[in-house]
């Protein structure tokens, strides 16, 4: 695959690079992601967003990476979406999903001050009304009201273990709704201990789907939960417990 870049900046990915995600990016969506790189290069002068600043790498794996998890949404077919980004960091992959799909309203949440304090001057420096950048930790938001089980859609980049990630998400997906968990490599133990943790949480385990990015050909996976019936109230559990004591071992009974 080519890919053309400008000196400075992300330039303009061959479209067959955006195709392999069954979408096209219009000039206007182009244009911002060229603003969000800007503006994370010039924000990791000063906070620690990310390693990766190269152009093509940037594409591929905040950019493509992002996108290729909720691609079955891309189409625009199952719209209005919330959607809710947990432990969003420098905004991914929450922020090229509100780019990618207008209509959907992203919460973007981290419980770092100093990233939602980065995210707060990037959106609207980006021209972006759908997405709301948000502090707090998902233990406690997850017992609310007004997120407890009120989301479409619910996605985690490098988010804790994937029964950790799922005890997070499940609580504030809508019946019918999913989570993405996005993965490096996926082995069958931790499938196995996945659908053993998520049944209690009213989920089931609907897809994994295994892919190579484009430039570097490295395997990723994302795992698909869906929510089936209501979560119990008592998920997620206090704050630092679920990582401690994670559902499925045998500390978690204890």
């Amino acid at each position: 695959m080519t890919i053309v870049l400008e000196e400075l900046g992300l330039g303009e990915i061959q479209s067959e690079g955006w195709e392999t995600l069954g979408w096209i990016p219009s000039d206007r969506q182009l244009q911002i992601f060229n603003v969000l790189y800007e503006q994370i290069l010039a924000g990791n002068q000063r906070l620690n967003l990310t390693r990766i600043t190269d152009p093509v790498g940037f594409w591929e794996k905040h950019l493509w990476d992002s996108l290729r998890g909720v691609a079955p949404w891309l189409s625009g077919d199952k719209l209005p979406l919330r959607v809710i980004d947990i432990g969003t960091g420098a905004g991914f992959p929450g922020v090229p999903i509100a780019i990618a799909i207008p209509q959907a309203e992203v919460t973007l949440l981290d419980s770092t001050g100093k990233k939602i304090a980065f995210l707060q001057t990037l959106v609207p420096r980006l021209g972006l009304e759908n997405a709301i950048p948000y502090l707090g930790r998902v233990e406690a938001i997850a017992q609310q009201s007004d997120h407890r089980q009120t989301y479409d859609l619910v996605v985690l980049r490098a988010v804790a273990a994937a029964t950790v990630a799922a005890e997070y998400s499940l609580p504030l997906l809508k019946i019918g709704g999913v989570a993405v968990l996005y993965r490096g490599q996926w082995t069958p133990q931790e499938q196995q201990d996945l659908e053993n943790a998520i049944a209690p949480l009213g989920g089931k385990l609907d897809s994994v789907e295994a892919f190579v990015t484009p430039v570097t050909e490295s395997v990723r996976h994302c795992v698909y939960l869906r929510k089936i019936k209501p979560t119990p109230d008592r998920f997620p559990r206090p704050v630092g417990i679920p990582t401690q004591k994670p559902l499925g071992s045998p500390e978690s009974n204890s």
